[in-house]
């Protein structure tokens, strides 16, 4: 796709917008949700120490969250951007400070503007071949020496009824983000597998029970009494991964990357 090319999937497309009330919702409490930002946090938090980290963008915030945490826990300057502006409503409403819509694919800010470039389960809203103009935007926006934090679904066969409900298109292997990520100007620091434990459960849900349901599209978020148990097997991942183990598969995939 040549550089003034639209894209061919609009805003409705990339992302359910039915899913950020339920997004909104959950996202403090729900065990996937708290477990994942601990995860996330265990792998970038070593490198969100200052001064390496003056001013960083989070592109694709949804309803801004994570960045309102990081804005006040870490006290960063935080550009949180998103497609939607349903999204930033909830972030700017919850008392996010700094805002701006726009597309991953033609991100709204100049050259070498950041120290630290996030992007967190976006990659997969895109077509095969649309992350390269993805990634080739974050490089472009990240200073020499500055940090790129990804997250993504991992493996299609894990590929879930949420994943289609969500307009999910793609899913990666370490390898292939690996590939990516070094083709778009980065070099990898760490690259690792996340949500582990639970993914032969996964495999045997999404591969085996949900096809005999044939239930309709929905959203899989929903409150359970096992909450406290499945949010501690995500809090041991997290104690693993910040004690600097690699995870060898699982559900989603983290990247650390330093732009060159």
């Amino acid at each position: 796709m040549s550089d003034s090319e639209p894209s061919r999937f609009d805003a409705a497309d990339r992302f359910n917008p039915a899913e950020f009330a339920t997004i909104a919702r959950y996202e403090e409490s729900f065990w996937w949700y708290r477990g994942m930002r601990a995860i996330q946090l265990s792998v970038l938090g070593p490198y969100l120490e200052k001064p390496r980290v003056g001013r960083a963008l989070e592109a694709g915030c949804g309803t801004g969250y994570l960045a309102r945490r990081l804005q006040r826990e870490r006290n960063l300057h935080l550009v949180a951007m998103d497609y939607s502006a349903e999204g930033l409503r909830y972030g700017v409403e919850g008392g996010l400070e700094r805002a701006a819509q726009g597309s991953l694919l033609d991100l709204p800010f100049g050259s070498a503007a950041f120290d630290l470039a996030m992007s967190f389960d976006v990659l997969q809203q895109f077509g095969p071949g649309e992350e390269r103009r993805a990634l080739s935007e974050l490089a472009r926006v990240v200073k020499p020496g500055g940090l790129l934090a990804l997250r993504v679904s991992a493996f299609h066969a894990l590929r879930s009824r949420h994943s289609e409900f969500v307009c999910e298109r793609q899913r990666y292997t370490r390898p292939r983000l690996r590939r990516l990520v070094e083709e778009a100007g980065f070099r990898v620091l760490r690259a690792t597998y996340a949500n582990t434990l639970l993914s032969p459960v996964a495999l045997f849900k999404f591969r085996l029970i949900e096809p005999l349901q044939a239930k309709r599209v929905e959203s899989g978020i929903q409150p359970r009494w096992l909450d406290r148990a499945l949010f501690g097997l995500l809090a041991a991942e997290a104690a693993w991964l910040r004690a600097g183990f690699r995870l060898p598969f699982g559900q989603s995939l983290l990247l650390i990357g330093e732009r060159v």
